[in-house]
Parts: C-alpha cells; sequence; structure tokens
C-alpha cells in the first residue's frame, strides 16, 4: 500500500480534468474538516463498529501528521452510534449534520444506513459507505452516495461463481429478514434459477435476536441442501450454524460478508470449522498488508477486524476528493468522487460506476480455520 499522503496525491491527479484548484470551499474556508461516522458502538455489532472506527481514525491521524490537506487544514473525525437499528441511526445523523460535518464515512448495516441517506442528502452531505452493501441503497439514485464495498447483487454472482466451481446441486438459502439480508438471498435465488446448474431447495427467513433456530434447522435438513448460504449476521449466523452441525447436518455452509468475521467462531464454537464466506478481502488477506496491521494493533490493542480497511479508505477518498475539488462544497466533492480512477485502495484499484458502485466488486471467497476466515478462492 502507498503512503497516505502519496495516494491522496496520486488519487487527485487520477481524477478528470478541471476539479483542481476549483475556488471556493466550505462556509469557513479554514480550520478543521469534520467527517462524520456512524457505526455501531453499541449492541451486538459493536466490536466491528469500533474496529471500524479505528481504521477511519488511523486514516485521519496519518493525514493529520503529512500536514493536513487543502493548505494544512486537518480533519476532525466525529464518531455516532447507528447500533444497527434505524431510529437510533437517525437520531445520530441529524447530529451529525447538526455538528457541522461535510462528509460521511460510515454505514455498517443496511438496515440502519437506508433512512439516514435522505438526512444526508438533504443537508448536502456527501456519503462515501464502507460496508452496507444492498442494492437498496443505491436504488433511491442518490448523487451523493457512493459505495466502496461491492452490492449485494455483485456478492450474489460471486456466490454464484463458487457454487457452479464447487458443484453444488442443491442450495438452501437463509436471510434475517434485513434489507442487506434479503436483497443477497432474492438475488443469489435469481441468478442460480437463471443459470440452471443448481437448485434452490429452500429460500426462508428467521427473525434477528433470537437464540432457537430449531425450525429453521428442520427446515435446511428436510430440504436435502448440499450447501447452506446463510446471509445474515454473525450473531444468529453463529447459533444457527452451532444447532445445525449439532441436529447432524453434514452440507458444507456458506456465509454472506455480514458473517464473515472471527466471532462466527466464537459463537458457533467447532462447527465454525470449514464455513466458506463471500467477503471482500479482509486484513488479514491481504497481501502487503503486514505493516498497516502492526501499526492497527500498536494503536488499539487488537487485531483489526473486517471492514477496518474500508473504512481507512472511505477517509483517505474523502481526503483526495476535498483536495481534487479544492474545497469541501457539496457538488465539487461529488464530481471530484464521479472522476476518481483507479484510486489505491486495499481492495485494488477503485471506480465508482454511473451508479456509484463499484466498477470491480472484488468479492473473494474465505474458508474458517483455526479460528479466523482465510484465503480460499479468489474468484479471478
Amino acid at each position: 500500500m502507498l503512503g497516505v499522503a502519496t495516494a491522496v496525491l496520486l488519487a487527485t491527479s487520477a481524477c478528470s480534468g478541471g476539479l483542481l484548484g476549483g475556488g471556493g470551499g466550505d462556509k469557513t474556508d479554514s480550520g478543521p474538516i469534520i467527517i462524520g461516522m456512524i457505526v455501531p458502538t453499541s449492541g451486538s455489532s459493536a466490536p466491528t463498529g469500533a474496529s471500524m472506527a479505528n481504521g477511519a481514525k488511523m486514516a485521519v491521524d496519518e493525514i493529520n501528521k503529512a500536514g493536513g490537506i487543502l493548505d494544512g487544514r486537518k480533519l476532525e473525525l466525529q464518531i455516532a452510534d447507528g447500533a444497527c437499528d434505524a431510529q437510533q441511526a437517525v437520531a445520530s445523523a441529524n447530529k451529525l449534520v447538526s455538528s457541522g460535518v461535510v462528509i460521511s464515512v460510515g454505514g455498517y448495516c443496511s438496515g440502519a444506513t437506508l433512512p439516514t441517506l435522505p438526512i444526508f442528502d438533504k443537508a448536502g452531505i456527501p456519503m462515501i459507505i464502507p460496508a452496507a452493501n444492498s442494492q437498496d441503497l443505491v436504488k433511491e439514485g442518490l448523487k451523493s452516495v457512493f459505495l466502496i464495498n461491492g452490492t449485494g447483487l455483485q456478492q450474489s454472482t460471486a456466490a454464484l461463481t463458487f457454487i457452479k466451481k464447487q458443484g453444488y446441486k442443491a442450495v438452501a438459502l437463509v436471510d434475517d429478514n434485513t434489507s442487506y439480508s434479503v436483497d443477497i438471498t432474492t438475488e443469489t435465488k435469481k441468478q442460480i434459477e437463471a443459470d440452471g446448474t443448481s437448485k434452490v431447495v429452500l429460500k426462508t427467513s428467521v427473525n434477528a435476536g433470537e437464540s432457537d433456530y430449531s425450525s429453521a434447522v428442520r427446515d435446511i435438513m428436510g430440504s436435502g441442501a448440499d450447501l447452506l448460504y446463510w446471509t445474515g449476521y454473525y450473531q444468529e449466523g453463529g447459533l444457527i450454524i452451532d444447532q445445525l452441525r449439532k441436529a447432524g447436518y453434514t452440507g458444507d455452509i456458506m456465509v454472506a460478508d455480514g458473517s464473515a468475521d472471527p466471532t462466527l467462531a466464537t459463537i458457533a464454537g467447532p462447527a465454525a470449522e470449514g464455513v466458506y464466506a463471500t467477503m471482500t478481502p479482509t486484513p488479514n488477506t491481504i497481501k502487503g498488508a503486514e505493516g498497516w496491521i502492526a501499526d492497527y494493533k500498536a494503536a488499539f490493542g487488537d487485531d483489526p477486524k473486517p471492514y477496518s480497511t474500508q473504512s481507512y479508505d472511505a477517509v483517505r477518498l474523502a481526503a483526495a476528493a476535498f483536495t481534487a475539488a479544492g474545497n469541501t462544497k457539496t457538488d465539487d466533492v461529488i464530481k471530484a468522487l464521479e472522476g476518481i480512477k483507479d484510486f489505491d485502495a486495499f481492495s485494488g484499484p477503485l471506480s465508482f460506476t454511473p451508479e456509484h458502485t463499484l466498477a470491480n466488486g472484488g468479492f473473494v471467497i474465505l474458508v474458517m480455520k483455526d479460528g479466523d476466515f482465510q484465503l480460499f478462492d479468489n474468484l479471478q
């Protein structure tokens, strides 16, 4: 990976012409540039939210130590709790708007991120979303919204590629009734049926927050599926996997990115061993990330979790857009983000489609080994 200061300069030079030296600026044109970030700091997803916040803090600290941007202005990060709850996320979005943020670099749970879109858009605050990836986030067609995680459609395509490679014939799809999870099961079912190589033998939903999933376990066991694809989060996923194995299920299990976290093994225990995951690269699977991981551990005393690198890149991308625009004005920053080409992100060269999604979804297949996910197949 390039150093932050160098990467910002390279990203600036890669933007479309006419954006540099755009003049103007925000209301003050001086003082700190306030960046907002909504992540879960309470609830069962709080460990992931903490790691995302830490990744963003690393980028802010590095950029500030390198002299800041826009003639020495420093970045200031404000963290607000999303709790993976729509009502809490809305309150946090309004709080950040009132605090004077000029860009948002948060968003983990899609269901909590969705209702914040109109709030930030109305306030003229662009959003660079590092994790949430439901297709619903882009269906509104808001020019202020940019996703740097692959979409549910791109993840479903990766799932189908893996299903065909492994030769599975009967697939069970289980979601948790959230926007993100339903999006993936719906798209995966469509793609499997259109392809015709395998068959969806079960598509069902469970309610998040429960502890007994025996009904879903019976349905999966009775379906004859040789692969279960769980598209919800790791809290429920770990319980379902544990209960499935204890009930005697011998088929393979794959989870979507909301469960691609070592916490899955903490919850599921030995049953998590050998579980596959559709995921964008995690810190421990990225070549050349060893130094960054060491810096993270030195700063925070823990290993970085999934989406910490995406959060780090979201801040870097925001800084590159401000630099390219020459100010923090909404329209200029959006144009700068649209002009980004091959930005040096952890997931690889980053560019946006006209819909503001990744030009390359970047999904890989991971497999759980000894309590952590490791790279299994890069699908390239």
